[in-house]
């Protein structure tokens, strides 16, 4: 039986740069085959020329056998081809059902049959277990919810080539868990699934093959069972990673730093958190628990019902958000595209936006020093682990691990007291994410204080001394210790929080 995709020699070049050098790919019915690679290995350029975005500039495509030549993702999906991109094509002022269908609208007649779309889009919603009101505009969705019309979307087609590009980045276990349940279910109806993530957890239970990308090369294909986490990383990096997860120093009796009490705001009811110095507070939940809104809330990205909140026992209750930031407060977006960064201007450029309060730099008559600002940036760069040649490159043409490296540079724009990291590592690699870690670390060795919002079990049990879990609005568990176990933290995301302080 042919395979259901069969890619061999693919080359892509950009400019004269080879993102793609001679890489063979199969893909079998029922299968599901995993990319897996450090950010800029080729996993996306491989996949957009599977998907149609790009054409290969040398190499032969063939789907169920015959040799296929691919001008568009519409001319992809004519051949059974869908893909979920890591960015988002949701058009934000439609509705959830609109998105589902657009360019493929059902007709009664002359009219678009909006009851068509309506059933049959929460039909999909219901298979899979996401609960997403289909109604909604776009523009009023979290960026999880978001993910999830994503995934519906492709899965409405009915394809028979699937594409997931880290469709897990922005999903709860429970979300994720349901997702696992459906391609399960595609892969016994003969769906070829290609599959990226940076989750290794993952693959053990749902991959069948894994074929590991590096510089734009192929460096093997190895089964999914008997392959262990170390071999994987040692493939993707070319080098041995010890330690994923440092051990970072708590200092004893940090002072608190920053207190919210009472905090009302949307999806918040009530909810009081104290930030310590010297400790990393993690903060996990489902989607729409509140676990990130208390914070939007507290720095004014959305507006604050009740409640007060305090920075070194500094009423600061109402301020603007960028008066907060001046306080002493970074807050690090999960949306790094639309809240982090200015993607047209250079990695140098967006890094020195976080310079220019900074009195050292600051000439006489107000203007500002552009050797000192040159300088600065260049060392935190460095800090970051940014190649000098990535520096002066327009952030849109970063790898997805190079622009958290830039989100994470201007946090070291100014000297602050609170780091709040919202889904620090979405869509980055582990070679990447084990840098971040470090970084994280440096920061709460430092004595300052840091919060880390993440909806990867691993990564917030892991990095933190204590764990804050939300559940409808509230906190229903503050852990320490040794009872952050992944037991404790599941039973406490679904725990009724309506007594809870």
């Amino acid at each position: 039986m042919a395979p259901l995709v069969e890619m061999t020699g693919i080359t892509k070049e950009f400019a004269g740069v080879k993102a793609l050098s001679g890489v063979d790919f199969r893909l079998e019915p029922g299968e599901v085959h995993v990319l897996f690679g450090e950010n800029g290995a080729g996993k996306s350029t491989l996949i957009s020329i599977l998907s149609g975005v790009f054409r290969q500039t040398s190499g032969t495509l063939k789907l169920d056998g015959g040799e296929v030549d691919l001008h568009s993702v519409h001319d992809a999906a004519a051949h059974g081809i869908g893909t979920v991109f890591q960015e988002f094509s949701l058009v934000p002022t439609l509705r959830v059902y609109e998105n589902m269908f657009l360019g493929r609208e059902p007709r009664k007649g002359l009219f678009i049959d909006r009851a068509t779309m309506r059933r049959e889009a929460a039909r999909v919603f219901r298979e899979l277990g996401f609960d997403v009101d289909i109604g909604r505009r776009v523009s009023s969705l979290s960026r999880a919810e978001q993910q999830m019309v994503e995934i519906a979307k492709v899965f409405l087609a009915r394809t028979r080539v699937l594409i997931l590009d880290e469709p897990t980045a922005s999903l709860t276990e429970k979300e994720t868990r349901k997702l696992f349940d459906f391609i399960v279910k595609a892969k016994a109806n003969g769906v070829g699934i290609v599959y990226i993530s940076h989750r290794i957890q993952e693959f053990a239970e749902i991959a069948d093959r894994i074929s590991v990308l590096r510089d734009g090369r192929l460096i093997g294909t190895v089964a999914a069972r008997g392959t262990s986490e170390r071999e994987l990383v040692e493939l993707m990096t070319g080098r041995s990673i010890d330690r994923i997860y440092p051990e970072i120093s708590r200092k004893p009796g940090g002072a608190t730093v920053m207190s919210l009490r009472n905090i009302q705001t949307w999806g918040v009811r009530g909810t009081s958190v104290e930030v310590r110095a010297g400790e990393v507070l993690g903060v996990a939940g489902l989607v729409g628990s509140g676990k990130s809104r208390v914070w939007r809330g507290a720095l004014g990205l959305q507006p604050l019902i009740a409640g007060e909140v305090s920075i070194r026992g500094r009423d600061v209750t109402g301020s603007p958000t960028r008066k907060l930031l001046r306080d002493g407060v970074f807050y690090l977006s999960p949306d790094r595209k639309n809240e982090g960064l200015q993607l047209t201007a250079s990695a140098r450029d967006n890094i020195a936006l976080s310079l220019l309060d900074r009195p050292d730099i600051s000439r006489s008559l107000g203007f500002v020093s552009p050797r000192r600002i040159k300088q600065l940036s260049s060392d935190i760069g460095q800090r970051v682990d940014i190649s000098p040649a990535y520096m002066k490159r327009a952030v849109v043409n970063l790898s997805g691990g190079n622009q958290q490296k830039v989100l994470f540079g201007k946090g070291f724009g100014r000297d602050q007291d609170v780091y709040i990291f919202d889904e620090p590592t979405v869509g980055v690699d582990m070679g990447t994410r084990a840098a971040l870690y470090r970084l994280i670390k440096e920061i709460a060795e430092a004595g300052k204080a840091v919060v880390l919002i993440s909806s990867d079990l691993p990564e917030v049990m892991n990095l933190a001394h204590r764990l804050l879990v939300f559940s409808q609005g509230r906190i229903s568990a503050e852990l320490e210790g040794p009872s952050i176990t992944e037991e404790n933290v599941l039973k406490h995301f679904f725990t009724d929080a309506r007594d809870s302080a």
